[in-house]
């Protein structure tokens, strides 16, 4: 039944294998079941349902994609997307995360819309590639600074605006190591790196001193336990800000910019898994595209439904795919994994900020991969890359990042008579960038 359903014998690959591929996909992204909530708890909300929740909108939108398409493509909340939703949305623009959720879903509505309307590759096409490329490197680099920031690694000082912290305390030297070993072990391709590094910095922390008589990390009462229920958070999403034109000006330029990103992991990720699984044509087209855009845009909905910020689809996929998987009996495996580890969550919950930042740090540097895709020996396009990359951790928004860049690319194109370097739909976001940060409601009247 499996091998008819899947058409398992068609592509090459045996139910043992794809069992086996679904266990290094989890194997690879599980520390998400972590991060997520941690990062996410800022923002008030209760950290022990953000695990459960963070588990069960993986395991659903990852079973959509499979059943959908038969890709061996797992999905869960984004790393960067998070980022942006609590220390952007929340914590810099002071919105409550119920309205934040609200954004995610309206988002959510258009990434549907435009999915099947097919106008989305026509925005993703309006961003110059640079820019793009920009983008992913600039999260990158937010992601490893909230990393080092959570670890100790990095503090505040008012003279020099940030310093290193005190390496000689227990924290501190206990996240340096973690990150020194999760490091190694990614550069030596060990399956589940991240999470290794994870669990030995927990383990570890059960016997560094924190201050105040406590340790690092606390043993929990119980190992296994029920799954605890998502109710602080599920279906808690509101929709205020759709209520005057100046709550609307703050949310427009938000919730482009979540559509933005949720826009380019999703095309990303799809494509370079796709291409190491052998389904990308060589003329560059996806079969079954609508079908995957499609499992993207109902995970987006049910993100906000359940209480976190957007599922996208995991570039750790491809880990699946180096091992073997080929169809969506992988991406299932994957799914009833994440169930199961929802019975673990004393354990999950264990784990502190400084086993999580060296994690936050490794996938930054995966991230800032991409920026050799990017030609810094043409001013033209450097500029505006680099303002981009540099003005996200900065200014501490991916939003203000993207828009400034567009800017950059608008005004820079114009200033050199070449107007043609960006489309008419570029210079609109740029000019919806430019109302938000001017406050110009260019729309009234």
């Amino acid at each position: 039944m499996l091998n008819r359903f899947f058409e398992l014998d068609r592509h090459q690959t045996t139910v043992g294998r794809e069992l086996q591929a679904g266990l290094t996909t989890f194997a690879a992204m599980a520390y998400i079941l972590a991060v997520n909530p941690v990062i996410l708890a800022n923002t008030g909300m209760n950290v022990e349902a953000l695990v459960t929740v963070t588990a069960l909108t993986a395991a659903i939108a990852t079973a959509l994609m499979a059943l959908l398409t038969n890709y061996p493509i797992a999905l869960a909340p984004g790393m960067g997307i998070n980022a942006f939703f609590t220390f952007t949305i929340v914590l810099g623009k002071g919105v409550p995360w119920s309205e934040a959720l609200g954004m995610v879903f309206v988002n959510g509505v258009i990434f549907l819309a435009l999915s099947v309307s097919g106008v989305r590759e026509k925005i993703i096409e309006a961003i110059p590639h640079a820019l793009k490329m920009a983008v992913t490197c600039g999260i990158g680099l937010f992601i490893a600074f909230i990393g080092l920031k959570n670890g100790g690694v990095i503090v505040a000082n008012p003279v020099t605006f940030v310093a290193h912290g005190n390496f000689a305390s227990g924290p501190v030297a206990l996240c340096l190591f973690g990150l020194v070993l999760t490091a190694i072990l990614v550069a030596r391709r060990v399956p589940g790196a991240i999470v290794l590094g994870i669990a030995a910095v927990t383990l570890l922390g059960l016997f560094v001193p924190a201050g105040g008589g406590k340790m690092v990390s606390q043993w929990p009462d119980h190992l296994v336990s029920l799954p605890v229920s998502p109710a602080p958070v599920f279906l808690k999403l509101t929709f205020h800000f759709l209520g005057s034109a100046n709550a609307i000006l703050l949310a427009v330029p938000l919730i482009l910019t979540l559509l933005l990103v949720d826009m380019f992991d999703n095309i990303g990720t799809l494509i370079g898994v796709t291409k190491r699984a052998g389904y990308l044509r060589p003329d560059g087209t996806l079969p079954k595209a609508g079908r995957a855009l499609l499992a993207d845009s109902l995970a987006t909905l049910l993100s906000a439904l359940f209480g976190t910020s957007t599922v996208v689809s995991y570039i750790e996929s491809a880990s699946g795919v180096e091992a073997g998987g080929r169809t969506g009996l992988t991406g299932l495996t994957t799914a009833g994994l994440m169930l199961v580890a929802l019975f673990f969550t004393p354990l999950i919950l264990i784990v502190p900020a400084v086993a999580t930042a060296p994690a936050l740090v490794i996938v930054g540097v995966f991230m800032m991969q991409s920026i050799v895709d990017i030609d810094m020996t043409d001013f033209r396009i450097a500029m505006p890359a680099v303002l981009t990359l540099l003005a996200i951790p900065l200014t501490f928004s991916i939003a203000e990042g993207i828009g400034l860049g567009l800017i950059a690319s608008a005004l820079l194109a114009l200033g050199l008579g070449e107007p043609k370097r960006m489309s008419a739909l570029g210079y609109g976001l740029a000019l919806l960038f430019f109302a938000q940060f001017f406050h110009v409601w260019i729309f009234k009247g």
